[in-house]
């Protein structure tokens, strides 16, 4: 009897995601949710003003989308930068519109792609942006309306600023007592829960899994307090004493990186300290008597002093300075105007591109749908290309068959055409923040919600063309990502992964220099880590798109993890060598760093390492750690090789 294969990862990942669906319900948002788009639309309708009221709305559900948990300093810059960037799109799309182009149209939206793809590559919150910048201008362009450009405009960003007041001047049932809030709080408790995970994981076969889920919490951590500040924000002093547990935080997770690599667990009730500290941030009680290991290990001593210096903070004492692990300008200007920024530009605007084109040939004069779903679609950090598709199409045929049904049903009995879109508009954007958990649930809300919203705009076509329109864009951009050389995943891998290895370089060069500070070396680290991750993420969701790139890119993870393991390593130096270990010599240092240098290059390049010899046998054989850090290099070397 022949036995059942399992389904490719390609065919199932957006399966996996439903597992997401589960947690608990942001109420807060929800409630902006229901006051938002609804609101803004009924009082279009009930003032005569029905188009202003779609446009409002519209931006009230773009800023709803874009509502995440933050802080009250950077909330305002999440929503509201995507929202300038779509008020540009739907400015430049209105004048687009006015201008009688006919079929050139589809060329002056692929130059606007190119703009919107470059700004994606840059960030989560530039993506976001860059994603409004080019839908809101095909909608601009292609969606008949009476106001003039500059008044749509700014109907759209009162729509986010509707959004954005709510969620600083709603009563919540705890009031913030600081600008870093309840979520600023939550996130830096959230590295002292993984750090204690961490060191209960020592010795065992979940250490690398911790110490992934310990990374994943910093990035959270540094997004909450560091990134998309405000200008001129001025940190009060709870924030700043949070600042301060974040960066005691790094010297305990050196010192647990230590214990990692010496694979040496410690007493259950020394693992206990991060948790006691967890517990501290979020009740803003003291901690209590912390436990510390005796230090009779490289990493026990490190724990030991960390644990101190954690004592000290948390009674009062300010921690040494650390500084943000966040992309700089030029950092920002690179990605967009580096590969990753150049390949993505062209895909998305020939995806909006051939998608317009394709759009002004079918029989129907509203023809913005098409290449609005195109520019969602492309998005590459909602997951793999296929699983994408496949949600947004699933998505969709719910959405249009709730929306029909509910048309049915209810015109006949409210009597007034206006009455059931608002109220559906309504429904939907509360339920927009419990759908972000899965593409295809979103997918799901916004349909029926846009279909509100463009029906009291006047488009009354049935909602199966919006579904052969989303088909079509599904295809349109499945084609486009077979296509070599588009910011495809090859891309997204080689990239990011360049981008890892340089960071590691960059912190086995400060480990190994005798003179760098302790604060740049933790900096370094983090962003060691950060980048690592990325490419992780980036492997992960290669490896699950269809053949043959799920197949080519899953073979970088083993990559991934030696580099890994690298960083270990060379964190377990830096602590040794603190504590008075003998430093390397100075060539050896050198030809490690020509071997990152030339894997970065190499993987840049997607051409194998050049023939390197690395110092091996009792050239590093007096440091154990350094010995660590040259065979996880080879192995990294000789994998990407093949």
């Amino acid at each position: 009897m022949r036995a059942l294969t399992s389904p490719p990862e390609w065919l199932t990942h957006s399966l996996r995601g439903v597992r997401g669906l589960r947690g608990p319900v942001p109420w807060a948002a929800v409630l902006r949710g229901a006051l938002g788009v609804g609101p803004l639309v009924a009082a279009g309708v009930t003032s005569g003003h029905t188009s202003a009221g779609v446009i409002a709305g519209l931006g009230a559900m773009f800023a709803h989308i874009n509502d995440r948990p933050a802080t009250r300093a950077t909330r305002p810059v999440r929503i509201g930068l995507p929202a300038l960037a779509g008020a540009a799109g739907l400015l430049t799309g209105a004048w687009l519109g006015t201008l009688g182009l006919g079929a050139w149209i589809a060329l002056a939206l692929a130059a606007v792609g190119l703009v919107s793809g470059a700004i994606s590559a840059i960030g989560p919150v530039c993506s976001s942006a860059g994603v409004q910048l080019m839908v809101l201008a095909v909608v601009g362009a292609g969606m008949p309306l009476p106001e003039p450009p500059a008044v749509r405009a700014g109907l759209l960003l009162a729509g986010a600023g509707w959004v954005i007041a709510m969620a600083a001047l709603l009563p919540r049932v705890v009031p913030p007592r600081t600008t870093a809030g309840p979520d600023g709080r939550s996130a830096v408790a959230a590295v002292y829960d993984a750090l204690a995970d961490l060191m209960a994981a020592v010795g065992t076969d979940g250490g690398q899994a911790a110490r992934r889920r310990l990374t994943s919490a910093y990035d959270a951590a540094y997004e909450a307090l560091y990134a998309h500040r405000l200008p001129l924000h001025r940190p009060d002093d709870e924030e700043r004493r949070l600042r301060d547990r974040l960066a005691v935080a790094g010297a305990l997770s050196e010192a647990a990186l230590t214990l990692l690599w010496e694979d040496e667990p410690l007493p259950a009730h020394v693992t206990r300290a991060p948790a006691q500290l967890a517990r501290s941030v979020r009740t803003g009680q003291p901690p209590g008597r912390l436990p510390a290991p005796a230090p009779d290990t490289a990493g026990h001593l490190a724990v030991h002093r960390a644990v101190l210096l954690a004592a000290r903070v948390f009674d009062g004492e300010p921690a040494p300075a650390v500084g943000a692990v966040v992309p700089g300008h030029r950092q920002r200007l690179r990605r967009a105007l580096g590969p990753a920024g150049r390949e993505y530009a062209a895909r998305v605007a020939l995806c909006v591109g051939v998608s317009t084109a394709l759009a002004r040939l079918l029989p129907s004069d509203h023809w913005y749908w098409l290449p609005a779903t195109a520019a969602f679609l492309v998005k590459p950090d909602m997951g793999p290309l296929f699983s994408r598709a496949l949600s947004r199409a699933l998505g969709t045929a719910v959405g249009v068959a709730v929306f029909g049904g509910l048309a049915t049903l209810l015109t006949p009995v409210t009597g007034i055409p206006g009455t059931w879109p608002v109220a559906v508009a309504a429904v939907c954007s509360a339920l927009i923040p419990v759908s972000v958990r899965h593409f295809a649930l979103q997918t799901a809300v916004l349909t029926p919600l846009l279909l509100s919203l463009v029906y009291l705009g006047g488009d009354t076509d049935p909602g199966y063309t919006r579904l052969v329109d989303t088909l079509l864009a599904c295809g349109v951009v499945l084609a486009a990502g077979a296509l070599p050389g588009l910011g495809g995943p090859r891309a997204q891998v080689s990239v990011r992964l360049s981008l890892a290895v340089r960071a590691t370089r960059d912190h086995l060069d400060r480990v190994l220099t005798a003179d760098a500070p302790y604060a740049i070396r933790l900096r370094l680290r983090r962003e060691a880590y950060r980048a690592l991750a990325d490419a992780r993420r980036a492997v992960e969701v290669a490896s699950a798109e269809h053949p043959p790139f799920g197949r080519d890119s899953a073979a970088w993870a083993p990559v991934v993890l030696a580099l890994e393991k690298t960083v270990d390593a060379a964190t377990a130096c830096g602590v040794r060598m603190d504590q008075g270990a003998q430093r390397p010599d100075p060539a050896l240092a050198a030809r490690l760093r020509a071997g990152l240098s030339d894997l970065a290059d190499a993987v840049a390049h997607r051409r194998p390492p050049t023939d390197l010899v690395l110092p091996a046998g009792a050239a590093v054989v007096d440091c154990a750690t350094l010995a660590d850090v040259t065979a996880g290099l080879r192995r990294a070397r000789d994998l990407a090789a093949c």
